[in-house]
């Protein structure tokens, strides 16, 4: 494999379709798309400040690169990369890719990245912005760090693992998603959602896990979450109190308490819902809101 060394590329398409190329410490500027088209390449210590770096690529490996704030949209529509020891400033990266590697990589503004890409993997990750994976399938995830809104939405067949997620409206619309060992902050957690586990984690959520067909929940604590379970379908263990729970369609709460249990008649049958807990302080037929 040849070897370019401390290159300045600049110009519309600068190293367009290069092939069997490795990049080291270069900077590419000044241009679009400098390696649209290009094949089987590594890129080692560079730097990208200009839009649309890598587009309609395959076979790509990055290790301690950096894209500034102005490489938007950088790598779309790329097959087979893997991106190592970088950072990323730029928004709306990774979009409909296949096969992405991302490993200690931090996205300062993750805003609208990763969507609806296929086959990802995510180790050692910390990412910042809203609309984080959208769309996206097949996903392996461990030890990310989030912080941004409407997360996963629509995701499908992703398993999440060791994360820290501050995250409102995260795995709305999701379908085969597990967590593990996790935590989870953020308010209308997987509402919509089919198939959503959640194993060894730790939740806090105002009306989160709701609407969703099949949840189950092992050795959860739900901390300072309201409102849960509104026509859910699930079997839920949790280890703590939950503050109120309403409405749930179906199925089992094991908890040690329920500190407000809320059952419209209307809108729920009791005879569908197996409680197991020993402590429910208070009942009610409406919520709060309704005179």
């Amino acid at each position: 494999m040849e070897e370019i060394r401390q290159k300045r590329f600049t110009g519309e398409r600068a190293a367009y379709g290069s092939s069997n190329l490795k990049f080291t410490d270069c900077v590419f500027e000044d241009g679009e798309s400098p390696l649209k088209e290009s094949s089987s390449i590594e890129l080692e210590g560079s730097m990208f400040r200009w839009k649309y770096p890598l587009w309609y690529c395959r076979d790509v490996r990055t290790r301690g690169c950096t894209w500034y704030d102005m490489a938007r949209a950088g790598v779309w529509y790329t097959d087979n990369i893997t991106v190592e020891n970088a950072v990323i400033q730029a928004p709306k990266n990774f979009r409909r890719c296949s096969n992405v590697i991302l490993n200690d990589v931090a996205l300062t503004n993750a805003q609208e990245t990763l969507w609806s890409c296929k086959g990802v993997k995510l180790m050692a990750v910390t990412a910042r912005g809203d609309y984080f994976a959208m769309n996206s399938s097949d996903m392996e995830v461990d030890g990310l760090k989030l912080d941004g809104n409407y997360s996963f939405d629509g995701v499908k067949n992703a398993i999440v693992r060791n994360s820290r997620l501050l995250s409102k409206d995260a795995f709305w619309n999701s379908e085969n998603v597990t967590v593990y060992d996790s935590f989870i902050s953020g308010e209308y957690l997987g509402w919509n959602s089919k198939n959503l586990t959640f194993v060894n984690c730790t939740i806090e959520s105002l009306q989160g896990l709701c609407y969703i067909d099949n949840l189950v929940m092992k050795n959860c604590k739900l901390v300072n979450t309201t409102l849960a379970f509104e026509y859910s379908v699930l079997d839920a263990d949790v280890t703590t109190a939950i503050d109120s729970v309403f409405n749930p369609k179906e199925g089992t709460i094991r908890a040690p308490q329920i500190k407000e249990l809320i059952l419209e008649k209307s809108k729920t049958d009791a005879a569908r819902l197996n409680l197991v807990c020993d402590d429910i302080e208070k009942k009610s037929d409406k919520p709060d809101w309704i005179e």
